[in-house]
């Protein structure tokens, strides 16, 4: 039976079922949404076929990050959907089922810490006259990172409602361009994935290699 993700529990090996949290408030016949966090060895074709899992399901992907991990070759893809409970452990045990995935988990928004970046692109013109716009930049947490005489981007970060209301507040006031990036999460119970890895080396140690082991029975070890 698969669960949510729980540091206690003890992997035999890196490919096994998903592995959860603490239940949600939420029951499994609800939709919501949820993040699935995979750790994979960097390889080419892996987000395609990743990918593929959902289409094929017809699962809209609301989001979806890669990044490096805190180890190093290990990368991590945090993709958000909205579905049922269910239907997200049976993704992520087909998720696991490629090779180059180690592990696969899923979380509610209440087990993780969690932003998205956001850029808006405003009149500077704007900006120096009218003191409700500088107001509400600095209300919502924006800092310019690009001033020019026709324009200046702001940046902000936060969670998804806080970045759709600088939307709205900025549209009568000119917003000319606006662009927010995939979600970026760390899951609050987790210790990080170098425990995973230390109890997956320490259940299936891998075996001694001896130099030379053949050497003497080269005959029969090259017959045909």
């Amino acid at each position: 039976m698969s669960t949510r993700q729980n540091d206690n529990d003890i992997s035999t090996s890196l490919a096994i079922a998903v592995t959860p949290s603490t239940a949600g408030k939420k029951g499994a016949l609800d939709k919501q949404e949820y993040t699935i966090t995979v750790y994979t060895e960097n390889q080419i074709g892996l987000l395609n076929r990743i990918a593929i899992i959902f289409s094929r399901r017809k699962i809209n992907i609301e989001s979806l990050n890669t990044s490096p991990s805190e180890i190093n070759s290990v990368h991590r893809f945090t993709i958000v959907i909205n579905e049922y409970e269910d239907v997200v452990r049976k993704l992520c045990r087909q998720i696991e089922k490629q090779v180059e995935v180690l592990k696969a988990y899923y979380n509610t928004n209440d087990e993780i810490v969690w932003q998205e970046l956001a850029l808006y692109k405003v009149p500077t013109v704007t900006i120096a006259e009218k003191v409700k716009v500088e107001r509400l930049l600095r209300e919502y947490g924006a800092r310019a990172v690009v001033i020019r005489l026709d324009y200046t981007v702001f940046e902000t970060s936060g969670h998804r409602e806080e970045i759709d209301g600088l939307i709205k507040a900025l549209e009568p006031y000119g917003l000319i361009e606006f662009v927010r990036s995939a979600r970026v999460a760390i899951i609050k119970t987790s210790t990080g994935f170098h425990d995973k890895l230390k109890e997956f080396e320490y259940s299936e140690p891998s075996g001694e290699v001896v130099e030379n082991e053949y050497l003497n029975d080269n005959e029969k070890v090259f017959s045909m």
